[in-house]
């Protein structure tokens, strides 16, 4: 009960639920989208920036060396977890648009989330520090990796990263946190002290990305593609895809004979997936009339992952 009431009071949550609400509500269209976007490149910046300096260069570079834990799992997130998402993708092509469809194989692809892994890890008894570094590794990946691994598994037009998204991406990610990194060692204490104010950056970014996505979807038609059996499929594939996710991490870890501590911190690294990445680099790739679509699997398996991690995390707690 109490995990639940937990879930309900994750401002994440709410900010999920209120922009993509607004999206559907008061959509940004014309004019208002053109701003709405330029808003929204500015504010991935500072993000990627700020992640930049707040994540230690010590940090990156002890989880390099601790390569039994850390390649395994890069593996799983940015391979097996990426394959299964294209056939999922391929499965649900005839059931769901195809827009959203193709939303699985770019969830698949994208890192793992470092607060709530972390978070979850800690609640079920497993190795923080492993956690810690190993989804902040997995999450610099993904800026490197999601983008070409989801262009090269997917093909097609709608995939395709030419030229202009290959320097957005290093303009708007790569760029900032290559700066955030070089300055650390002047900002790093400064962003720790206001470490509760910088989570709200992370929401408010992720906010605003969401509600340009859903703005351009609802433009053009999302509302009307899906009647009720249809959530219901989408619902289903997503928690299906979830639940291969959490069993199939546990399994690998177990594997690997990790000890226990180090299998849940595997577990909740390897599964969980990031919106913090995934909104903000959906904004660089796509269209917003696209984008809208193709992140839709992305924010139902983030709201399931909280539903199903918090009860996950007491009972592997409990022995």
């Amino acid at each position: 009960m109490k995990s639940r009431l937990a879930l309900l009071a994750d401002p994440m949550i709410a900010v999920l639920l209120i922009a993509t609400m607004a999206g559907f509500v008061l959509p940004a269209v014309g004019a208002a989208r053109e701003t709405a976007q330029l808003v929204t490149s500015v504010a991935i910046f500072l993000l990627f920036l700020v992640n930049g300096m707040r994540v230690p260069r010590g940090e990156i570079l002890r989880g390099l060396a601790n390569w039994r834990f850390f390649l395994p799992l890069f593996i799983w997130v940015f391979g097996v977890m990426a394959l299964a998402g294209l056939g999922i993708s391929i499965l649900a092509q005839d059931i769901l648009p195809p827009l959203v469809a193709l939303g699985f194989l770019y969830l698949g692809t994208l890192p793992s989330t470092i607060q709530s892994a972390t978070s979850y890890t800690t609640i079920a008894g497993g190795n923080v520090a492993l956690s810690v570094v190993g989804a902040a590794l997995i999450n610099i990946a993904g800026v490197f990796v999601t983008a070409p691994l989801f262009a090269i598994l997917g093909g097609g037009e709608v995939a395709d990263i030419g030229s202009d998204a290959i320097v957005r991406i290093g303009t708007i990610l790569v760029l900032p946190f290559v700066i955030g990194q070089a300055v650390q060692h002047w900002t790093r204490d400064w962003i720790t002290e206001r470490k509760a104010k910088v989570v709200w950056l992370d929401r408010i970014v992720i906010g605003i990305a969401v509600y340009v996505a859903f703005s351009g979807a609802v433009e053009q038609g999302i509302a009307q593609m899906f009647d009720a059996i249809g959530w219901a499929w989408l619902i289903g594939i997503t928690l299906a895809f979830l639940a291969v996710a959490n069993w199939g991490a546990w399994q690998a870890a177990t594997a690997l004979r990790y000890p226990r501590e180090d299998r849940i911190a595997f577990l909740f690294a390897g599964a969980q997936k990031s919106v913090a990445i995934g909104a903000p680099l959906a904004a660089i790739l796509f269209a917003p009339e696209v984008a809208g679509f193709v992140i839709a699997p992305l924010l139902l398996y983030h709201l399931l992952q909280l539903l199903i991690a918090a009860p996950l995390s007491a009972k592997l707690s409990a022995g």
